[in-house]
Formats: C-alpha cells, sequence, structure tokens
C-alpha cells in the first residue's frame, strides 16, 4: 500500500451521500482547496461531539433527577429518563459503605443476596460511590452519585470514540456516527455497560496496531466487566486460522485470560475450612444470568407473550442458537472470497448474542454502535438502524410506564410495544444482512474501496489464506481491486 494513501484521511463527504447532504448544515463537504487535517484534528471534533451528545443524554434525564426517580413508580417511564444508576446506588448498599461481593446486600433487594455485576464493574460502581459526598438526605446522595458516575461514564464515552477514530488510521471519521449515534446519548446512563465499551474498543485498536498481547490484556478486563467482550475471542480464532496466525491469537487468549484471572481471583476464592471455595457474592452474576427468566426485549419474550408458553427451556433454546449461529458466521469466514475484516465478524458475533440472548435492555445497544461503524460505514443504514433502536427505547418505557400506571392505562400498551420489539429485531437484522453482504461481495464494502484489505485487522492485514473451505475459488490477492469500476471509483472521489 502506498504511503500516500495512509497518509491522506478520508472524509465521509467524499464517499457518503448521506454525510454529504448532511454537511450542507455546517457549510457543505470540504473542498479542493481545503486543509487536508490529520486523525489529530479529526479525534478533536470527534471527541468535542461525544461530549455535547453526552451531555444532551444527561439534560434528557433530568426529570427523573429531579422527581423521577424518587417519588413516583411511573413518572421515570413517562419520561422515558429510567436508570439504575440511583436504585441500585441505595437498592446494593453503596450507600452504607457495604463492600461488593463480601456483604449481603439489604433485605430491601429482595432475592439479590449479593451484587449481580461482574468484579471490574463492581469496582467501577464502588469508585463512584466513594466519589459521592455523605451526609445529606438518601436522595441527595443519589443524584450525587448519578453524577459522579455520568462523569466517569462521560470519559469512557470519550475513550471510545479515540479509540474507534484510531482503528482505521486513514478513516478517523467512521467514528463520527458513534458520536452522534442517538440511542448511545439516550442510553449512556443507565447502567454501566460504556466501561466495557472503552475497554474492548481500547483492546480492537490495540489488535489493529499488531499488539496481541495488549489487545488479550483488553479483551480480558473488558470481559470482567460485562460478558459480551470475550466473544471477540471467536472471530479472532477464525480470522487466524484462515490466515494463518494462530500464535497471535494464543497469545492475545493466554494474555486475556491472565488478565481476567488478576483481577478475578481476590474476589472469586476465599479460605475456609481448610481449602479455597468459591465466594457466592462472587459468583451471583454467573447464576443471576443463568437463572433469570424470559425478559423484556427478546425474541423469547415475544414468542412467549404470543403463544402463552413460559419457555422454560428458553437456556438450552438460546444454547442452540448461538452455537449454530457462531459456526453459521465461522463458515461465513471461510467461505467468502476474501477474508472478512475483524469489525465485520465481530459486529455479527456480537448482534448474534443481542438477537439471541433472554434479555435486551436498551443499553445493550452500546455494545454495536462503535463494533457498526466500523463494520459498515455508510451513514443510511446506521441511522435507519439507530431509528429502530429510539424507537424500542421510547417502547419498553412507554410499555412499562402502562403496565404501572393502574386504571389510567397512561403509556403504550403490550401491543404497541411488541411492534417496538419487532422494529429493533428487525433493524439489526438489517445491519447484520447488509454486513454479510460486504463480506460475500468485498466490493460493496467502501473500507476496500481503495484496495485495502484489513486496517483494523493487524497482523491479519494483507496476510495470504491459508485455510479455507473448498467452495472458496479465485479469492484476489490482499489489497488488489475487485473490478476496474471499483478502481475507478476510488480514484474519482465520487460517492457510491
Amino acid at each position: 500500500m502506498s504511503s500516500d494513501r495512509d497518509e491522506r484521511v478520508v472524509r465521509p463527504t467524499e464517499e457518503d451521500e448521506v454525510a454529504a447532504g448532511g454537511s450542507e448544515l455546517i457549510g457543505g463537504p470540504a473542498g479542493r482547496r481545503a486543509l487536508p487535517g490529520g486523525w489529530r484534528a479529526a479525534a478533536l471534533v470527534i471527541a468535542l461531539v461525544m461530549t455535547g451528545m453526552f451531555a444532551l443524554g444527561m439534560v434528557q434525564k433530568l426529570p427523573c433527577y429531579n422527581h423521577g426517580w424518587f417519588f413516583g413508580a411511573t413518572t421515570q417511564y413517562t419520561h422515558a429518563c429510567y436508570s439504575d444508576i440511583p436504585h441500585l446506588f441505595s437498592g446494593r448498599g453503596f450507600d452504607q459503605g457495604l463492600i461488593p461481593y463480601f456483604d449481603r446486600v439489604p433485605q430491601s433487594a429482595g432475592d439479590m443476596d449479593y451484587l449481580e455485576y461482574p468484579v471490574l464493574t463492581g469496582l467501577f460502581m464502588e469508585v463512584a460511590a466513594l466519589l459521592t459526598p455523605g451526609g445529606d438526605s438518601l436522595q441527595a446522595r443519589e443524584q450525587y452519585n448519578w453524577i459522579a458516575n455520568a462523569g466517569l461514564l462521560m470519559v469512557c464515552a470519550v475513550i471510545t470514540v479515540i479509540c474507534v477514530a484510531r482503528v482505521h488510521r486513514r478513516r478517523p471519521w467512521d467514528a463520527l456516527p458513534v458520536a452522534l449515534a442517538p440511542a448511545l446519548a439516550l442510553t449512556a446512563t443507565i447502567n454501566w455497560d460504556l466501561f466495557a465499551v472503552a475497554l474492548t474498543a481500547g483492546a480492537l485498536l490495540m489488535w489493529s496496531r499488531s499488539r496481541p498481547v495488549a489487545a488479550g490484556v483488553l479483551i480480558g478486563l473488558a470481559g470482567a466487566a460485562k460478558l459480551y467482550p470475550l466473544l471477540l475471542l471467536v472471530p479472532l480464532l477464525v480470522l487466524c486460522l484462515r490466515a494463518g496466525r494462530l500464535r497471535q491469537f494464543l497469545t492475545a487468549l493466554a494474555a486475556g485470560a491472565g488478565a481476567w484471572l488478576v483481577v478475578n481471583l481476590p474476589v472469586m476464592l476465599s479460605w475456609s475450612g481448610g481449602g479455597f471455595h468459591i465466594r457466592p457474592g462472587w459468583a451471583k452474576f454467573y447464576t443471576f444470568s443463568q437463572e433469570r427468566p424470559v425478559d423484556y426485549g427478546s425474541v423469547w419474550l415475544l414468542i412467549s407473550q404470543r403463544t402463552g408458553d413460559p419457555l422454560g427451556n428458553v437456556n438450552t433454546y438460546v444454547a442452540v442458537v448461538m452455537i449454530l449461529g457462531t459456526l453459521a458466521i465461522a463458515a461465513l469466514a471461510l467461505y467468502a472470497p476474501r477474508r472478512p475484516r475483524l469489525a465485520q465478524l465481530a459486529f455479527l458475533t456480537v448482534a448474534l448474542f443481542v438477537l439471541a440472548n433472554k434479555v435486551y435492555s436498551p443499553q445493550y445497544v452500546l455494545w454495536l454502535v462503535p463494533l457498526a461503524a466500523l463494520a459498515r460505514p455508510r451513514w443510511r443504514d446506521f441511522l435507519v438502524w439507530q431509528g429502530c433502536e429510539v424507537l424500542y427505547f421510547l417502547g419498553i418505557w412507554y410499555y412499562l410506564a402502562y403496565s404501572g400506571s393502574g386504571d389510567k392505562r397512561q403509556g403504550l400498551p403490550l401491543e404497541g410495544y411488541q411492534l417496538a420489539l419487532v422494529l429493533h429485531l428487525l433493524g439489526t437484522l438489517y445491519l447484520c444482512a447488509l454486513v454479510v453482504r460486504d463480506i460475500l461481495a468485498p466490493h460493496h464494502d467502501v473500507v476496500r474501496l481503495d484496495g485495502s484489505d484489513d486496517p483494523s485487522g493487524g497482523v491479519l492485514d494483507g496476510a495470504p489464506d491459508i485455510v479455507t473451505l473448498p467452495a472458496v475459488r479465485d479469492a484476489r490477492p490482499m489489497g488488489e481491486p475487485e473490478d476496474e469500476a471499483v478502481h475507478q471509483w476510488a480514484g474519482s472521489g465520487g460517492t457510491r
């Protein structure tokens, strides 16, 4: 690849008609005489946009901050400003100085006797609790705690977009959709998912720089904050197998396992009766995940509501779908005429988990936003998907308001909620279908229109194929444009 291509930053207005049209709000696309600008300028602008959008998301929670979390069960739903943070500050004993995983939570938590989050998320919550001033009423302390958490989560959001901006050296502006994602702004302070998202984005950045140890460590740490980042090991394994880079995968795997153990073992094990035992507080996240029934947002809830079957064997159904889906993704990666990009397979794998899981909380969209922007950096499709997610975000809260409003029936009835749920499922499947099409027909992949292979692939970028399925024929050398039309498009700077 030429050095000019490595140095020149791709502007979204050069290749995306929606981005070009949207740029008219700020003066239109950059002209030929505009200063080229580099990744630092792009990262600075994207970080500022992310900060602004995050702040708007905080403003959207203002009705709940003032009264909705405290003085009415349905107010936080009718204003769509619910957050777990203030409820769990007192509900899990942080207001009393209890230590997560070691101390039992108050009786008011019902059957939740310990904190039901992975270790690093518990540490995040504990740090925010330590930053929360004491001495005021419980309501004031819950407000302060939400502010402390929001400040830390804003840092995570900025780290996320900067990492995404640096994953593709020439395409920092691919992170702008992440910063502008309305679903991110709306869900950023519902829970603590952005912490794991930031660690995952850092792992992708480290892998793109051919640093498997650092990438593995960050994947392990992210997996100690949320379960989904561990799924990235699946596409890494398949792609490294196809490229003959298993040593780098095993290096990342060992580093990830070591990092996960370092942060989990001190909390996991306790000594009693002359031996080590698994501490029940540490195990709560895993037992809760196993035991929880079908819940909001999942396709299984839709099936259960429509058929009246409680789906008592849902764990088996989820396992079967995940195994079959993972095998299909692996087959796709080995069958494709060109090795898929890491971001494409990572998005499909996490999307499979989102679609197959027995619960879909609104903030789970945060897991997919950075991966979607890297897998398919096309504004139209990203915004279509985001529109579906925003509608689901509103649908779940208005349905909960309807369910809890008694005779007033204020909110969205069951049929309306089911429609919102279907839109969420269809929106995610729509984006998945486009990514699969890009994999099977690489000339549709905007990242590869200039002949690039996998700018975020690190050691995979430009590597020859070693293991493929027999059906693969006539795969072009890495870096070669698909056809003359694509070559002319890449040189013209036109839109497609």
